[in-house]
């Protein structure tokens, strides 16, 4: 009995131990856009650790993941306008283009992807121009948040200075 014990016990120290050492843990986000339409975004979120993320880790003008491991996941029970551009009620990935004025968010078709290299250009669905803007503190975690706003929703990633940002509403 005290061998299972400490064999339970052991394990779940392992495990504890091994999810606080990741280096990008899962995260999500979600937005209610009401009347039962929503919008959930799931993805990992890298630290820091010192590191120049935009223009360094994260090289301006290519493509990036958004997030870390897996491709970052936006679905919506309902058709949405992102940015200008209508985006049926579906399962999507979203990507990135950074660079030092403006974003270009990458809305594709194809799902289940490691995330890079890219390779996808064929079933995109849109690109949409973000905002950018200095953030007043710097961010360790990247961070995907959805702000409420009088229309809808707005899609945010935080990470080091930079805030890129676009609006989001019902159909």
């Amino acid at each position: 009995m005290q061998k299972r014990i400490a064999l339970l016990v052991f394990t779940m120290l392992t495990l504890t131990l091994f999810a606080s050492a990741q280096a990008s843990p899962p995260a999500s986000a979600s937005c209610d856009l009401g009347g039962g339409k929503t919008i959930k975004t799931d993805y990992s979120s890298p630290r820091a650790k010192g590191r120049k993320i935009y223009g360094g880790l994260v090289p301006f003008g290519d493509v990036w993941r958004t997030g870390a491991n897996s491709a970052t996941t936006f679905v919506t029970s309902a058709d949405v306008n992102v940015g200008g551009k209508t985006v049926p009620a579906g399962s999507y990935t979203i990507f990135t283009v950074p660079t030092t004025d403006k974003w270009t968010l990458i809305i594709n078709k194809k799902t289940g992807e490691w995330g890079i290299p890219y390779k996808y250009e064929s079933d995109e669905l849109a690109r949409v121009d973000m905002k950018v803007s200095k953030l007043p503190a710097p961010v360790e975690n990247f961070t995907i948040v959805y702000d409420k706003s009088a229309s809808g929703c707005t899609l945010q990633f935080d990470w080091e200075t930079t805030r890129a940002s676009v609006d989001i509403s019902a159909k």
